[in-house]
């Protein structure tokens, strides 16, 4: 596996921390919970805090109720029908309770697919912003997260994995995930420490 650490250099005053669904609805009681949620909230927590101006959540929105959703999103829905809006309720898509309090000045996207890009308003701020770099927490590892950084990869975006504050609800494809990011994207993709990261992000 490629070295951890930033391996680039310190962090600039470009940087975004973009922390991906870290929801209720991925909490405790719900069909998705992340058993490593509340472990990873520390230092999401610590990062947020540190740059809140700096810091973007985006929430996963489902669809209402079964049968709705575009192709293969239908039948996604049909097959997880308790996880629609109507089965969990509208507060199940809100920010954990521990990261509700950084919005304000932190933002909040929504987006009802994996990646956050397709709507074109991260685009936009990442354009406003200046962004250089963005900083990477939240679940799934193999999932949204997987989502969020090829789309940062595309745009030419330093991409920075904070390990510790990265979660999936399955360790193997979380494990496999780290290696083929660390392997494959070393030019483009960074791990480090939340600590390091904030160290070095001034």
């Amino acid at each position: 596996m490629a070295a951890h650490g930033l391996v680039h250099g310190a962090l600039g005053e470009n940087c975004i921390h973009l922390c991906v669904d870290m929801q209720r609805l991925f909490g405790p009681g719900y069909p998705w919970a992340f058993p490593w949620l509340e472990k990873v909230l520390p230092p999401i927590e610590a990062i947020a805090g540190s740059h809140p101006d700096r810091t973007l959540f985006t929430r996963f929105i489902p669809v209402e109720r079964p049968g709705q959703g575009r192709g293969t999103w239908r039948r996604y829905y049909e097959r997880w029908s308790e996880v629609t809006l109507e089965s969990v309720g509208p507060d199940a898509v809100r920010l954990h309770p521990a990261l509700e309090r950084y919005t304000p000045p932190a933002i909040v996207l929504d987006k009802w697919v994996y990646s956050p890009w397709t709507e074109g308003i991260l685009d936009q701020f990442v354009c406003a912003k200046r962004v250089d770099t963005a900083i990477i927490t939240g679940g799934e590892t193999d999932v949204c997260v997987l989502a969020t950084v090829l789309g940062a990869v595309d745009r030419g975006l330093r991409v920075v994995l904070v390990t510790d504050a990265l979660c999936s609800s399955a360790d193997s494809t979380h494990d496999a995930l780290m290696e083929l990011y660390l392997n494959r994207f070393s030019e483009q993709i960074e791990a480090s420490s939340a600590a390091e990261v904030l160290a070095n992000w001034r």
